[in-house]
């Protein structure tokens, strides 16, 4: 039995800018929903609750900007940084 290390089916290239905003979103969503969370109510009983009840609203919201706002930051990119 031969078995290669990558032993998953990975997704075609055409989808990288929604894979990108997925895990850009989901990162950020959780990791601004701990600070806000914290932030408004403390961390004590029931914290962990809240974020995730807080994350489910906005990683959608989250997903939906990236994709939005992916265009026009790589503009910018692209206008800022030297293309060698």
């Amino acid at each position: 039995m031969n078995l290669s290390k990558n032993t998953f089916r990975k997704i075609p290239k055409k989808f990288t800018p929604y894979v990108f905003a997925f895990f850009m979103a989901g990162i950020m969503a959780f990791l601004m929903c701990m600070v806000i969370v914290a932030a408004n109510s403390g961390i004590q009983t029931g914290y962990l609750w809240r974020v995730v009840h807080a994350y489910a609203l906005a990683m959608p919201i989250a997903f939906f900007c990236v994709l939005i706002v992916r265009p026009v930051v790589m503009h910018l990119v692209a206008r800022l940084v030297e293309s060698h």
